[in-house]
């Protein structure tokens, strides 16, 4: 029996290795805020929806999958939480079960297996039971074959086969155990057997018995006689014993995946109520037919919009068919969010899930790969620019022709024109390689050099100023212009009307400009 509800023909792999860069992508995106509200305080919750947004799909069909089961549980959110506690409670209590060192005594393994056995049948007969009250909420492929799995295999009369089983192994009569005579005179092709009169009622079994045939008893202090027959008797027992063991493993297998699959649809749930408590919109996103088709509507960071109390702006982006995309204009005017929602959106999107938006439809990736500037640190065994072009480099070598690099400020470290050159170097070699790459810089001499090469096949944004210097964190259509408004900064720290009057007070103000400047 399989759970099969992150794929409708394959398990969801725990054990699959997360990508090389995907500190980067904690980092940079600032997921963590994201995944400690699907988490809602269950670390093993946390860790399932890492994996699922780390390790994305990459079929339409794998994402609709996802997205109908996803669907049921928002429709009867209860019946998921309770299927996902229920499989928690069954992993916890068969662990409780104390083993002992069972290894090499066949009757110690066989009572740990019934006790154990015991339990699933109590706890597969609730998830049953769970599943049978809410089943008509479903539609999904997935749910509804999970639902009819469980009716139709774990029906009263095969339950009750498992506790008759169960009753028989307890062999309160002793053993019947068959053998054959192998080398050398010795026995072999020991069988565990039915007494010849267990389908007697207990009353004919106890005044019909037929005592004819041989026997024999071992005196009391017949030590050794007593281990050889315990030694025989455990080699029936052992068959019963491996048996059983193995078929407790296999109902755990399934105990331990229903937990995990169901962990990231609780964490789904968990982040649709943070997100609704804050007023924020969310859509179930389409599968784009081209490869580099991106439309959006009211698209903001979610972890932005948990937490800051003040409006969070959605923004608009129309990118069908556009290979580049490049974020400029004023500085603290939203690019670098907008630049973090579109990551956050394409990895939600790939893990089947709902994306932060009114609208979103968008081509798929073969994985999300970010390139944001760092501060210095003392951790830095070399300066600034060679550690970009060193983190640039890994990223390349992990980068495939369908891949969607983001850059924020990229290569801002050195000059403008040092900088401008080697990032329109690189940018058109992975253009021309058919990667999708989304970029914000204030560079001019950078943006204006990749309009002018990709005038056809770029989409050219620019974070909106009013005239009097104010934000509206909107970012729209336009082209790159040849200032970021430093004076902005300026009059914001200095007020309006300031200025320097000395040398010494105009290098301060200087410098803090350009740091200003270059947060964006």
């Amino acid at each position: 029996m399989k759970a099969h509800l992150m794929y409708a023909d394959a398990d969801f792999d725990v054990s699959t290795n997360l990508p090389g860069h995907y500190d980067d992508l904690d980092r940079d995106l600032e997921l963590g805020t994201l995944l400690t509200a699907m988490a809602g305080g269950d670390d093993y919750v946390y860790d399932i929806s890492h994996r699922a947004l780390m390790l994305g799909l990459h079929r339409a069909d794998q994402v609709q999958f996802r997205q109908e089961v996803l669907q049921d549980c928002l429709r009867d959110p209860e019946a998921i939480r309770e299927l996902y506690a229920l499989a928690g409670e069954a992993i916890h209590r068969e662990r409780r079960i104390y083993g002992g060192l069972t290894r090499g005594f066949p009757d110690a393994v066989l009572r740990h297996a019934i006790e154990v056995m015991r339990l699933f049948d109590e706890m597969l007969t609730r998830v049953r039971d769970v599943a049978a009250e809410h089943a008509g909420s479903f539609t999904s492929t997935g749910m509804t074959t999970l639902c009819q799995s469980l009716r139709t295999e774990l029906d009263d009369e095969y339950l009750d086969s498992i506790r008759e089983h169960l009753s028989q192994l307890k062999f309160d009569h002793g053993i019947q155990m068959s053998a054959e005579l192998g080398r050398g005179n010795k026995a072999a092709g020991y069988v565990l057997r039915l007494p010849n009169d267990a389908h007697l009622p207990w009353w004919k079994r106890m005044f019909e018995r037929d005592r004819t045939g041989f026997s024999f008893r071992i005196a009391d202090r017949d030590e050794s006689g007593a281990q050889a027959l315990a030694e025989l008797r455990g080699r029936g027992v052992n068959l019963a014993a491996n048996s059983l063991a193995q078929s407790t493993d296999h109902i755990l297998s399934f105990f331990t995946m229903l937990k995990t699959e169901l962990a990231f649809y609780v964490g789904g749930l968990n982040l649709h109520d943070a997100l609704a408590n804050a007023g924020a919109d969310v859509c179930f996103p389409e599968v784009a037919a081209g490869d580099t088709d991106l439309d959006a509507s009211g698209l903001y960071d979610p972890s932005l919009r948990l937490t800051s109390s003040d409006h969070v702006v959605g923004n608009d982006i129309e990118a069908n068919a556009k290979r580049l995309i490049v974020i400029t204009g004023a500085n603290r005017g939203g690019k670098s969010t907008l630049l973090r929602s579109v990551g956050v959106a394409q990895l939600m999107f790939q893990a089947g899930l709902y994306v932060p938006a009114r609208k979103f439809r968008a081509s798929l990736c073969d994985g999300v790969f970010t390139h944001f500037k760092r501060e210095e640190d003392a951790g830095m065994v070399s300066g600034k620019l060679d550690e970009e072009m060193a983190r640039m480099s890994d990223i390349v070598d992990r980068l495939t022709p369908s891949g969607m690099l983001l850059c924020n400020e990229s290569f801002s470290a050195t000059n403008e024109r040092e900088g401008s050159e080697i990032a329109r170097q690189i940018v058109t070699a992975l253009l021309e390689a058919g990667v999708r790459v989304l970029y914000v810089t204030h560079m001019f001499d950078l943006a204006r050099s990749l309009e002018f090469d990709n005038s056809d096949d770029g989409l050219f944004l620019r974070a909106e100023r009013l005239d009097d210097g104010g934000r509206t964190f909107r970012v729209r259509p336009g082209k790159p212009l040849p200032t970021s408004f430093g004076e902005d900064l300026f009059n914001s720290i200095f007020g309006a009307g300031s200025t320097p009057n000395s040398g010494r007070s105009a290098a301060v103000t200087i410098d803090k400009v350009q740091v200003d400047h270059a947060d964006g």
